[in-house]
């Protein structure tokens, strides 16, 4: 049994089977790396036939995205524009109502005392006027509002 040439046929003999048992153990896993490459390259196929399109949609929408935003921004800012006009307007309508109202009262109090005017009895005796010189010490006239405090005091 120390033949040497017998353990050299058994060792060869082993490494062939070992090696038919790999190859038949590595056979359908092969098979199925090669089918795995072929999806792999149907998908990568296909990925370069619709990604850029889908890539240059994506673009497009974000442009449009884009401009929508842009027009919303402007409506803003104009209807911003438009809410400070109208708040002009109203101020200055409060001021033109208010110097309107001022007027009207000056009117209407203009037109009672041309009416008293008109309308009171005329003096029968002549009050006698008095000189330059005592006129100067005297107060200044009256304005129109201090005539109207006097008038209901009386």
């Amino acid at each position: 049994m120390i033949d040497p040439l017998f353990w050299l046929g058994l060792s060869l003999l082993l490494v062939a089977t070992s090696l038919t048992a790999v190859l038949v153990a590595a056979i359908p896993a092969l098979q199925e790396l090669a089918r795995a490459a072929r999806s792999a390259e149907k998908l990568f196929d296909t990925l370069s036939r619709e990604l850029p399109p889908t890539l240059i949609s994506i673009r497009k929408t974000g442009m449009e995205i884009k401009d929508l935003t842009d027009d919303v921004s402007e409506g803003v800012q104009s209807a911003g524009k438009v809410v400070k006009q109208v708040d002009q307007g109203l101020n200055t309508a409060k001021k033109q109502a208010k110097n309107l109202q001022i007027s009207t009262r000056s009117l209407v109090v203009g037109v009672k005392t041309a009416w008293q005017s008109f309308t009171r009895p005329k003096p029968a005796k002549r009050v006698e006027r008095l000189p330059i010189s005592e006129k100067l010490n005297e107060k200044p006239p009256l304005t129109l509002r201090e005539r109207e405090v006097l008038k209901r005091r009386e």
